[in-house]
């Protein structure tokens, strides 16, 4: 019998798992993976550095570009650090708005993590599937903030703007005749609400339909059990959370054990698997796409009963209507002085954390009394779950690599930044 040979191998940046940004040093024998070395830094960020040149509002769209597929929850990590420092909360309507936000990202990010991981793997179809139902809450995103990716949308003291009163419909063309045009408006007939309301009633048999192709199928099967399998005890010392941490059987949800905004008047569960093996984070993940459902269907629910302002009506934190702005000269004062110079907070230093899709996304403030941050230091769940990627890989063939990333669900924007 020959002799496995040792070698070193580069896989990515420019292979197709690794999504251009993600560079790979294998150390192998014959195609059994002995050594995994991730090299980051190939994609050019410096947030952290850019948000201490800024006044702190002006850094807020810099969030959307870190985990550029949570794009809410980030935001919603760096708010909730300045409120912190400010010592100010925001009003109940925009607290409820900010959790409904939070869950359409986190469906849409576990709607591309599933298409993309399936792709990775070998599923072609599941990806055509997920972006279907992707689109729709991308016009939600385009809804309440004017954008379809990098929002900007979440404000210290509340959101940008209450829920629109309209969606945005699809318009005539040559190529889609009266009927068609009318059935897919259906449901954009109403305000964001009503149509959020009817995805959250349909949305579930999509989610049967992504089961029925993957969950069973004995090709998935045989890329994801028992492959990079984590132990409770091991992922909490390297330090995973969110489905990661959760796969391994630890029930660790920062919603349900330190929760924020209004986590703690909704019902909702948290999925934990039993092996720790890239089968199980699939499987909580699959029943977080239910469980995000559930707790928009309560939002919207709660939003419907209860109009209110989704702003602090402080003006040193929130500038003023536009009505205001151009009838009143104090309120033109504040709105200028807002926009050019920000706020000042007290010095001090601040930790606030939500549980992003990926896991615990966090900020670290260090204010010095001035308009812009001392120092900020971004707690990214990918850049943790990456560095254990050498670990979990060993004895691992070749192919099983792509599988692993698929399951970290790894973004670069957080990594590099």
């Amino acid at each position: 019998m020959a002799e496995f040979q040792s070698y070193t191998l580069n896989f990515g940046p420019q292979h197709p798992a690794a999504h251009g940004v993600l560079r790979l040093i294998l150390e192998m024998e014959g195609e059994t993976i002995t050594r995994a070395d991730p090299h980051v830094g190939l994609l050019h960020r410096g947030t952290e550095k850019l948000a201490e040149s800024k006044p702190y509002n002006q850094s807020i769209g810099y969030m959307d570009r870190l985990d550029y597929m949570a794009m809410m929850c980030n935001e919603h990590g760096y708010v909730l650090a300045i409120e912190k420092l400010l010592g100010i909360e925001p009003p109940l309507r925009a607290q409820y708005i900010r959790v409904m936000m939070d869950e359409v990202t986190r469906i849409l990010n576990h709607l591309l993590w599933l298409g993309t991981h399936g792709l990775d793997v070998g599923a072609m179809t599941a990806f055509l599937y997920t972006f279907r139902e992707r689109e729709d809450l991308i016009d939600v995103y385009e809804a309440v903030s004017g954008a379809r990716m990098h929002a900007a949308y979440y404000r210290p003291g509340g959101v940008y703007r209450d829920l629109p009163e309209r969606m945005p419909k699809y318009e005539p063309t040559p190529y889609r005749g009266e009927k068609e045009l009318r059935e897919m408006n259906r449901a954009r007939e109403g305000s964001v609400l009503d149509f959020l309301d009817d995805f959250c009633h349909r949305f579930p048999a999509c989610i049967d339909d992504y089961e029925t192709l993957l969950t069973e199928n004995r090709i998935w099967k045989q890329r994801l059990v028992d492959v990079c399998v984590v132990g409770p005890e091991r992922a909490k010392a390297l330090g995973f959370t969110g489905p990661m941490l959760r796969g391994s059987g630890v029930a660790w949800d920062l919603r349900k054990k330190q929760p924020y905004e209004v986590y703690d008047r909704l019902d909702f569960d948290v999925p934990v698997g039993t092996n720790g093996d890239c089968y199980d984070r699939y499987l909580v993940r699959m029943e977080e796409l239910r469980q995000s459902t559930r707790i928009i269907n309560q939002c919207v629910d709660w939003l419907r009963a209860n109009p209110g302002p989704v702003r602090l009506d402080d003006p040193k934190v929130s500038p003023p209507s536009r009505e205001e702005m151009k009838d009143d000269m104090e309120s033109l004062i504040h709105h200028f002085k807002l926009f050019t110079e920000g706020y000042c907070t007290p010095p001090g230093e601040v930790y606030a954390a939500v549980e992003a899709p990926k896991g615990e996304f966090g900020a670290y403030i260090v204010s010095d009394g001035a308009n812009k941050p001392y120092r900020l230091k971004i707690r990214p769940p990918c850049y943790i779950h990456l560095s254990a990627m050498d670990e979990m890989i060993r004895g691992h063939m070749l192919a099983d690599v792509v599988t692993l990333i698929g399951s970290l669900d790894v973004v670069f924007g957080e990594v590099d930044r």
